[in-house]
């Protein structure tokens, strides 16, 4: 983005935050959460804070980062800490003569009773930024797809060592390696390759056990493109005997990931989402082997809102990007799990992902 869209796109998102401020009757707001500072500001360092009021918006960093934030940094002030953090907070809540300061609901509590002891009317506000958070723009989107790119090319790159005799932990680092030669600075989550038995657990860890004939392999990995995430997991099946149940299984669990998507329009519940999942592998026999939700929100974490799964009571909006991820997970037989990104449209979903879902039997 050009620097003067950064700082349109700030000032949108501050403008934002001062509306709800209004509403709440609270006269300044402080951002701790590193990931909502990022998402505010562009800052992609490790240590910073945010003070908004109706009037004046200030980025805080230390010294170590002074020159990183007056590089990516547009449309704030930037304020170097000086001393303990609290102090900062407390003098700049006097200077912008805040009675009422709101803070994010993850603010630890050690720091919140620090401020409460200098006299510092506090008032805990859950999931302002992340709110926002969950409608993606076209700039985010735009990291979002690069992200999946970068993903589904380093996998198309390591595909062809998909095969029996192989090592699950051989596998994930050709993969990683793959990710990271593509632009990838972070890898997101522990790359997850599981086969034969490792399979039924949702998040195993990579083993030195090789690929054997018959063994379902779950793959689950994801990209990265200027701090935006992608999640995606596809399952094969190595040629072997007596893989019948084992197709069965896979069969079930692509139908349900169509199913959701088919679903997925804006003004549907979550809950209303996951349930649709829910039900039809409850109705096909393996209601008790899928036990996590049916997906969740991507962006600059791998999992934020919205939440689909049986908990949730967000209602979904045009503009929104998640998994869809369903599964079957049976101890001492191997799991099924196929993950997509889509993004909803006033119209229908649109399924960021490419790879092929149709099961594909490895020989």
């Amino acid at each position: 983005m050009t620097g003067s869209s950064l700082i349109s796109r700030h000032l949108s998102l501050i403008t934002k935050i001062r509306d709800v401020l209004a509403n709440k009757g609270i006269d300044g707001f402080l951002v701790t959460d590193i990931t909502n500072v990022r998402y505010m500001t562009g800052f992609t360092g490790s240590s910073g804070f945010l003070m908004i009021n109706e009037k004046r918006n200030i980025f805080f960093t230390d010294f170590r980062y002074k020159e990183q934030a007056e590089k990516e940094i547009a449309g704030w002030e930037i304020s170097i800490e000086k001393g303990e953090r609290q102090k900062t907070v407390i003098n700049t809540a006097r200077t912008f003569n805040i009675n009422r300061l709101g803070v994010e609901a993850s603010i630890t509590y050690e720091f919140y009773k620090k401020l409460t002891r200098k006299g510092i009317r506090l008032k805990p506000v859950k999931s302002l930024v992340e709110e926002m958070r969950k409608i993606k723009d076209e700039h985010e989107m735009t990291l979002i797809k690069k992200a999946i790119t970068r993903a589904e090319s380093a996998f198309r790159d390591i595909k062809p060592y998909i095969k029996a005799g192989i090592k699950e932990k051989e596998i994930a680092l050709r993969l990683e390696e793959a990710l990271k030669k593509r632009g990838c600075k972070t890898i997101p989550f522990d790359i997850i390759v599981a086969a034969g038995r490792n399979s039924s657990m949702p998040h195993a860890k990579v083993t030195e056990r090789k690929l054997k004939a018959g063994d379902l392999v779950v793959i689950d990995w994801g990209g990265e493109a200027g701090g935006y995430f992608s999640d995606i997991t596809r399952t094969f099946l190595i040629k072997g005997g007596n893989i019948d149940r084992k197709c069965e299984i896979y069969s079930t669990v692509l139908k349900a990931n169509m199913k959701a998507i088919a679903s997925i329009r804006d003004g549907i519940k979550s809950k209303r989402l996951d349930s649709i999942v829910r039900d039809f592998i409850k109705k096909a026999g393996y209601g008790e082997y899928f036990g996590h939700g049916t997906g969740h929100g991507i962006g600059l974490s791998v999992h934020e809102a919205p939440h689909i799964s049986w908990t949730g009571s967000e209602v979904i909006r045009s503009g929104m990007v998640f998994t869809i991820e369903p599964g079957i997970y049976i101890t001492g037989l191997g799991g099924v799990r196929i993950e997509d990104i889509v993004m909803v449209k006033p119209d229908c979903p649109i399924i960021l992902t490419s790879l092929p879902k149709e099961l594909e039997i490895i020989n």
